[in-house]
């Protein structure tokens, strides 16, 4: 019983782009702050980005700041992670998560979960 259905993953050459959508079944998305942590191999689990649940704010890590944009869409129960500029250090899978506030969910408090979607760059 998914609650969080993501797409959008897939192969792209650096300096290209990506968009990754998640999908909040069964709940509504305005109940939550919804953001997206990357897991590269070897490595722990980062957040990439983060939005609250009246999409009044917004978190960017480091790395992707300046190139990541995270929007959602309430009324379509719908979170949606723009990737432009791609590089090769962004190869990951990533994952959908939902919490419960933004300041739990920055700090790892993930009520929900989606199953990942592989983002691969190539150079």
């Amino acid at each position: 019983q998914e609650q969080l259905v993501e797409s959008g993953g897939g192969l792209v050459q650096a300096g290209g782009s990506l968009r990754l959508s998640c999908t909040f079944s069964q709940h509504t998305t305005n109940d939550y702050s919804m953001g997206y942590f990357r897991q590269a191999p070897g490595k722990d689990r980062q957040l990439a980005a983060l939005i609250s649940s009246t999409g009044d704010r917004t978190y960017y890590g480091d790395s992707v700041k300046g190139r990541f944009t995270i929007a959602r869409d309430n009324a379509k129960n719908t979170v949606h992670l723009q990737m432009n500029n791609l590089e090769p250090d962004d190869t990951a899978i990533y994952y959908c998560a939902a919490g419960l506030s933004f300041g739990r969910l920055r700090n790892g408090g993930i009520t929900y979960l989606g199953q990942g979607t592989q983002v691969t760059v190539s150079s």
